[in-house]
């Protein structure tokens, strides 16, 4: 049974918590939108939650908050950092929660998100839907950012391997940032897969975009494993160079970030990015691609993610 209660989060009065008794989320009420807790039952959070910035509302600055948020790409300033300070609109329509924000009034784009609980298993829908209120078109792309607790490690799946007799031309793009060290080493590249390392010891952040065809990214902290599964648009342009998922860290959180394809929206239209999210507990963080194959990839359901 899908239940949701009003509950008191991090100093916000006004939060929905929502469970099936199999996984549990917390979705604010006085700002965002945003999911500000994932976890399986009276599990610890998964996603970091800012100690300076939780519980604050109405200023005119954005804040960083943690949870998973919805931002605009491609990244500028001041455009994607519109804040997500004030009140949301929060309905529910059967096992559906819908998350309304009021018009940016900088940019005339309006976000909600749309978050559907599985009755039976781990397993949440999350639509994000930016509608363009403007009286002219506007190009972007949605981009769904997840900030991780520190501690675990995120994956990204590469495309299927190869040989030179059969593939002679490059089947995909790394995308590196001017501040990208591959010599760090909180990453690990193995034949099919990066993993990326939170280590709240190392100096500086870390970010890649992969443009990946297998349609999931993974983050494992504490034995608590979160999957991540979305659609990859063939041929679409993406931002970032072609990014379709991206990780980044600092000293004190990783981020899984997917993005959908670059769209000129219209007037009056809108467009969306569905993630599906599942939790498994028991799983080891990996270090290899045996690790992942073994652990992993079994918990990776792409029949469940088809919309």
């Amino acid at each position: 049974m899908i239940e949701l209660t009003q509950v008191e989060y991090g100093g916000w009065a006004n939060n929905h918590k929502l469970t099936n008794g199999h996984i549990e989320l917390v979705i604010t009420g006085d700002v965002g939108p945003r999911i500000i807790h994932l976890a399986l039952p009276g599990g610890s959070n998964l996603f970091y939650n800012d100690p300076e910035t939780v519980g604050r509302t109405s200023d005119d600055t954005w804040h960083l908050y943690g949870g998973h948020r919805f931002w605009h790409a491609p990244e500028t300033m001041p455009r994607t950092y519109q804040p997500d300070n004030t009140p949301v609109e929060v309905t529910r329509k059967g096992d559906t929660l819908h998350v309304e924000q009021h018009v940016e009034p900088a940019t005339g784009i309006k976000k909600s998100l749309q978050i559907t609980l599985s009755p039976d298993e781990a397993h949440v829908r999350v639509i994000h839907r930016m509608t363009n209120t403007t009286l002219w078109p506007v190009e972007l792309s949605p981009w769904a950012l997840s900030v991780m607790a520190a501690g675990g490690v995120g994956m990204v799946p590469l495309p299927p391997r190869g040989s030179h007799d059969t593939h002679l031309q490059p089947t995909n793009t790394l995308i590196l940032w001017a501040y990208t060290d591959l010599s760090d080493p909180r990453w690990t590249f193995t034949p099919r897969h990066i993993l990326l390392h939170q280590d709240s010891d190392a100096p500086g952040p870390q970010k890649m975009g992969v443009d990946t065809t297998e349609g999931w990214l993974g983050y494992v902290l504490n034995n608590t494993l979160f999957i991540k599964c979305f659609s990859r648009t063939a041929g679409a342009t993406y931002p970032d160079m072609g990014s379709i998922t991206e990780m980044f860290t600092n000293h004190f959180m990783l981020e899984l970030e997917t993005l959908g394809p670059l769209a000129a929206i219209e007037p009056g239209d809108s467009v969306e990015h569905t993630e599906d999210w599942f939790l498994f507990a028991d799983v080891p963080a990996p270090a290899s691609d045996a690790d992942i194959d073994a652990h992993i990839l079994p918990h990776v359901q792409p029949e469940k993610t088809r919309h």
